[in-house]
C-alpha cells in the first residue's frame, strides 16, 4: 500500500527521492517523509516528517529544510496500518543512535514478540511510534550493538526475522551503505541510463521513470546492498550472490504520468477511455486464441480478482456462458483458498489485477502454483510481480492509471476478457469488430454536453445517503462495480443489485425518492430489468435510466450507445463521470478516496 522510493548517487538526493514520492502519493498519501544522508564526512541524517499528502508540498520546501548537500535518501508516503496518521508514525523510522533510518512497506505480524523482546532488561530501546515498522531500525541497533553484527548482516537478519508481505530500506549514516529486502510487497531498482553508479529503489517504477527506463527486479526473499558507488544482491536467508538481468522497460508515455490540463486525475483517465479500450483489443491474435483453447480445454478455469478487478471476473463467467457456451468460475481472490480442494495440474487460473502487485491475488496464484495449476495473468503494469510469476499474461494497454479509483484499467479489462470469450466461441473477429465499435460509440459518448447532463444528474443525488443499483445478466456484475466507484469516491452508501433479487429483500428499503441507477441493455434481460425498475417506482424511488433507449419508467435518463455484449463497458463510463462530479460538489478528492490505496499490497 505505502510508497517508498530510495536514491543513491550524485545527484541531489532528497530533492530526487521528494520529486519520485510524489509519483507514488496514490499507494498512500496519510503522511510522508524523508530522510537524506548529510554528505562531506557529517555522518548525519536530516529527516522531514509530513502529515498529509505529499503533493500539498512542493520542493522548495524540500530545499529549505534539507539544504546540505546529500547524495543518499529514503523517503515514503504512508497508508496507515499501524498507529494513527501522526508525525510520529510517519516514515522514516530510526533507531536510538539516530544512524540507521527505515521505510517500510507492508505488515510485521510478529512486531509486537521482536518490540517485546528489545524491552527486556538490558535492551533500554527508545520507541517514539506505534508502528510495526520502527521495530526493524532498533532490532538492526540491537544486532550491531550486542552482537557485533555489521550494518549489512544485521539488516538481512533483521528482514530474515520478520513476517508477512513487507518490503523495506534501510539507510546507515556511519557507513553509507543502503539496504533493500522484499519479502511479499514489491521493489524495483533503477539504474540511471547515463551513470552505473545511480541507483533508485522504488515501489513502483513510475516513480522513476522520468530518469531511467533500465530496471532490475527483485523477486521474493532477495535483497541488495548499495556501497561506494557498487550494486549488490543476495538471497535474504543465505546471503548467496543473485545475478540481475538489467531489463529496458517501454510501456507508457511519460505524459501518461501528469494531468495534461485536467484538474483531476480520474477525469483524465474517464476520458481517456476514448482511446484505451481500442488500445485493450489491439492483443496478438494467436496469443489470444491459444489462451483461449487453454480455457476451453482446462479442467476448471477459474478468474480470480479483488474489489473492482473482482467485478471484472464476474462479468468474464457471463461472457464466457453467454458467448462461448463455457463454464468459468469467478472467485474473490480473498476467498481462493476454500477452492483449491478443486485444483489440479488441469486448471487454469486468470487471475486480473491493475497493479499486477495485489496481495490476494498474488496468494491465490501461489495457492494454484502448489497444485501445478497454470497461471495466466491479466493486467496493466509490465513487469510487475503476477506478470514474473505466470505462464502467461496480457497487459491491458490503458496506461499509467493515477487515481486511487480505477476507471480505464476496468474497461480495458473487460475488453480482453471480451476477447477471450468470442475466440473461445470460434468468433474472435466478431469480437474485435463488436468492442472496436463500442470504442468509437465512448469516443462519441465522451463529450462536453454529456458530462453536463451527468452533473445536473449529480446536483440531484449529492445530498442523497442511499443510493442502490440494479442490473441482470452481463450488467448485474456491473451494478456491483457501480456502486463500488460511489462508495469509493464520493463516500456515499451505495449498493447493487440484481434486479430479480429486489423483492427478496432490498425492497423493504425502498421509500420515497430513493434513488435507483437501473443499468440497461438490448439483450434478453431488458425487459425484466425495466420491470423491476418499475417495482421501485411504484414504492416511491427515483429512477435513473442508463440504456440505449429511454423509457416511460425513467425519471432521468442517461443515454449509451447500443453496445450488445459490449454493454457492461459503456454502461460503467457515465456511472464514473456522475462518481466524480458528486465527489467534487461534496468536497471530496476524488483521486485520493478516504481510507483507501491504490496498490493493495497487503491483505
Amino acid at each position: 500500500m505505502c510508497g517508498i522510493i530510495a536514491y543513491s548517487g550524485k545527484g541531489d538526493a532528497a530533492i530526487l527521492a521528494f520529486e519520485s514520492l510524489k509519483k507514488l502519493e496514490y499507494r498512500g498519501y496519510d503522511s510522508w517523509g524523508v530522510a537524506a544522508l548529510l554528505a562531506n564526512g557529517k555522518k548525519a541524517f536530516s529527516v522531514i516528517k509530513k502529515v498529509g499528502k505529499i503533493g500539498a508540498t512542493n520542493s522548495e520546501f524540500v530545499k529549505q529544510a534539507i539544504p546540505e548537500q546529500n547524495h543518499m535518501a529514503i523517503a515514503h508516503t504512508r497508508w496507515a496500518t499501524h498507529g494513527g496518521v501522526t508525525e510520529q508514525n510517519a516514515h522514516p523510522h530510526l533507531d536510538c543512535r539516530l544512524t540507521i533510518a527505515v521505510v517500510h512497506n507492508g505488515i510485521i505480524e510478529n512486531y509486537q514478540g521482536i518490540r517485546n523482546s528489545l524491552n527486556t532488561p538490558g535492551e533500554a530501546h527508545e520507541f517514539k511510534s506505534q508502528t510495526d515498522t520502527e521495530v526493524i531500525p532498533h532490532y538492526i541497533e540491537h544486532l550491531m550493538q550486542k552482537e557485533g553484527c555489521d550494518f549489512l548482516t544485521a539488516a538481512r537478519k533483521a528482514a530474515i526475522l520478520i513476517k508477512g508481505r513487507s518490503a523495506f530500506v534501510a539507510l546507515n549514516s556511519e557507513t553509507g551503505q543502503m539496504f533493500a529486502a522484499r519479502k511479499g510487497a514489491p521493489l524495483i531498482v533503477g539504474i540511471h541510463e547515463n551513470n552505473s553508479e545511480e541507483f533508485f529503489i522504488a515501489s513502483d517504477l513510475t516513480a522513476f521513470l522520468d530518469h531511467t527506463n533500465k530496471v532490475m527486479y527483485l523477486d521474493d526473499n532477495e535483497g541488495l546492498s548499495i556501497s561506494n558507488g557498487k550494486i549488490d544482491f543476495f538471497d535474504i536467508e543465505t546471503g548467496a550472490p543473485k545475478q540481475k538481468r538489467v531489463v529496458d522497460i517501454h510501456w507508457h508515455g511519460k505524459a501518461n504520468l501528469e494531468k495534461e490540463g485536467y484538474d483531476h486525475f480520474l477525469i483524465k483517465e474517464i476520458m481517456e477511455q476514448k482511446y484505451t479500450i481500442a488500445a485493450a483489443i489491439n492483443q496478438d491474435d494467436e496469443k489470444i486464441q491459444d489462451v483461449a483453447d487453454a480455457i476451453k480445454g482446462a479442467f476448471g478455469t477459474f478468474l480470480v480478482g479483488c474489489g473492482t478487478a473482482g467485478k471484472v471476473c464476474m462479468t468474464g463467467e457471463y461472457l464466457f456462458s453467454k458467448i462461448a457456451k463455457k463454464h468459468v468460475n469467478s472467485v474473490v481472490a480473498s476467498e481462493f483458498s476454500g477452492y483449491q480442494h478443486y485444483l489440479t495440474p488441469k486448471t487454469l487460473v486468470v487471475a486480473v489485477s491493475q497493479s499486477g502487485e495485489t496481495a490476494d491475488v498474488l496468494e491465490a496464484i501461489e495457492i494454484a502454483k502448489s497444485k501445478s495449476a497454470k497461471i495466466v495473468s491479466l493486467l496493466n503494469v509490465f513487469g510487475s510481480t503476477m506478470m514474473r510469476v505466470s505462464d502467461d499474461f496480457f497487459i491491458t494497454n490503458a496506461g499509467a492509471e493515477r487515481a486511487v479509483v480505477s476507471t480505464k484499467a476496468t474497461t480495458a479489462q473487460l475488453a480482453v476478457l471480451s476477447l477471450l470469450a468470442y475466440a473461445a466461441a470460434g468468433r474472435l473477429q466478431e469480437g474485435k469488430l463488436l468492442l472496436m465499435n463500442a470504442a468509437s460509440s465512448v469516443n462519441d459518448m465522451l463529450n462536453p454536453r454529456y458530462e453536463e447532463h451527468l452533473k445536473r444528474l449529480a446536483l440531484i443525488l449529492q445530498d442523497k445517503k442511499d443510493i442502490f443499483i440494479i442490473g441482470r445478466g452481463l450488467n448485474y456484475p456491473i451494478a456491483l462495480e457501480a456502486a463500488i466507484k460511489l462508495q469509493e469516491t464520493c463516500n456515499i452508501h451505495a449498493q447493487g443489485f440484481a434486479g430479480g433479487e429486489l423483492k427478496h429483500g432490498p425492497l423493504a428499503l425502498v421509500g420515497p425518492d430513493t434513488p435507483c441507477i437501473v443499468l440497461v441493455a438490448n439483450d434478453d434481460a431488458k425487459q425484466d430489468i425495466l420491470n423491476n425498475a418499475s417495482e421501485v417506482k411504484a414504492r416511491g424511488g427515483f429512477i435513473i435510466g442508463i440504456s440505449p433507449e429511454n423509457d416511460e419508467v425513467f425519471d432521468f435518463w442517461v443515454k449509451v450507445p447500443d453496445a450488445g455484449n459490449a454493454s457492461p463497458i459503456v454502461n460503467i463510463i457515465p456511472v464514473q463521470i456522475l462518481a466524480y462530479n458528486i465527489a467534487l460538489l461534496l468536497g471530496r478528492d476524488p483521486d485520493y478516496p478516504r481510507n483507501l490505496a491504490k496498490s493493495v499490497t497487503v491483505k
